[in-house]
């Protein structure tokens, strides 16, 4: 499991150093894809390839389906990490991303994700409020 927020900052090669608490889970290896709202999510390749199963059950006929595999898969990057933690980013991801020097990566479970940290501000800040709302409708029985 990802948790927390870290402020690391992307190189001028492209490169972003992993939080050191992220590492280990990622240094078999990893994929970098395009999320949604205009992040980076950042998963495990075990779990990507759990993911890439499940999305192989998807009818093909599902054009929803079919869409958001292309973006997703034809985005996707792997990489193993180097000896200091450092991934790069492709130039196609990092214009998707917005993503200049200052970045946010933070932990969402299953999966990292990185943002732009002006990006980042701006959505928790439009978030946070829904946050502290959330209904029992949503997440039934869970608090």
């Amino acid at each position: 499991m990802f948790l927390g927020t870290h402020e690391p900052r992307l190189d001028e090669k492209g490169r972003l150093i992993l939080p050191a608490k992220f590492r280990e889970p990622l240094a078999p290896g990893l994929v970098i894809t395009k999320g949604q709202e205009r992040c980076l999510y950042v998963f495990p390749a075990d779990e990507f390839a759990r993911i890439t199963e499940q999305l192989r059950q998807t009818p093909l006929t599902a054009k929803s389906a079919r869409d958001y595999m292309r973006v997703m898969f034809a985005g996707a990057h792997d990489e193993i990490p180097d000896k200091q933690g450092r991934v790069t980013i492709p130039n196609g991801l990092r214009d998707y991303a917005s993503l200049t020097k200052e970045c946010v990566v933070i932990g969402a479970n299953t999966r990292v994700e990185i943002w732009d940290a002006k990006s980042w501000q701006s959505y928790l800040a439009d978030r946070e409020g829904d946050f502290a709302n959330v209904s029992e409708e949503i997440f039934p029985g869970l608090f």
